[in-house]
């Protein structure tokens, strides 16, 4: 008896950390659940409010909701920072509902940066398709993690941690993401951190004080950088 009660507790433990473990986007109850899109436009006293979005009909789903192309396109870099970003989650792209997934796109210009911002809700990984990037992330401890990469590469960021990135090629940089979250939420860093009329390349060394325009220009291999 002694025995079992000394097991008891162990094993609450190990249950409480199992709980934690998948306290993430919950596993699907059924084989698809697309959006329901035709409460959008209802009054907000006539919609319900739950964590998650309703699933269609099952009858009324088509092929239609498991394809998007709202990231076919660059999106705007016409802007102070170069840079475009966009995600797209199953409020917009319906065949992602219940399946804890959202995606996303970045698209830098020369000298193009993505200020910092966190994902409280999502790990994110990125694959460059176009171009060369600098991607890092600060942890708790306040310790910086950043890599050069070129097309082809992948670098995950942990949920919720600060992160960044910026163009270091000699053109337009292009970086997909996905989120195994189906809203990642994004929390930036007020512009007001910085100064407006700060030049790009300023704003950079801000970052990543190893990292200087001088080097950017004179040694593309980074290899003395990280």
């Amino acid at each position: 008896m002694e025995k079992c009660g000394t097991m008891f507790p162990i094993a609450a433990a190990i249950s409480l950390v199992m709980t934690c473990c998948y306290a993430a986007d919950p596993w699907n109850l059924r084989d698809m659940c697309p959006t329901e899109t035709s409460t959008k436009n209802k009054s907000p006293e006539a919609a319900l409010f739950f964590n998650g979005l309703p699933c269609k009909n099952p009858s009324k789903i088509t092929p239609s909701d498991f394809k998007s192309s709202r990231l076919a396109t660059a999106g705007d870099t016409d802007n102070f920072h170069g840079s475009s970003v966009r995600i797209v989650t199953a409020e917009d792209f319906a065949g992602l509902n219940t399946l804890g997934l959202s995606v996303g796109r970045m698209d830098l210009d020369f000298d193009g940066i993505v200020m910092p911002h966190s994902h409280p809700r999502a790990t994110e990984m990125m694959f460059v398709t176009m171009g060369s990037v600098i991607a890092g992330f600060i942890d708790t401890r306040n310790r910086p993690f950043q890599k050069v990469l070129k097309e082809g590469d992948i670098f995950v960021v942990p949920r919720g941690l600060l992160h960044y990135c910026f163009n270091v090629g000699y053109s337009e940089a292009t970086v997909l993401s996905v989120f195994n979250g189906q809203n990642p939420g994004s929390v930036s860093i007020s512009d007001a951190m910085f100064e407006l009329a700060t030049p790009a390349p300023r704003i950079l060394n801000k970052l990543s004080p190893s990292l200087t325009l001088q080097e950017k220009q004179q040694n593309f291999s980074y290899g003395n950088w990280f």
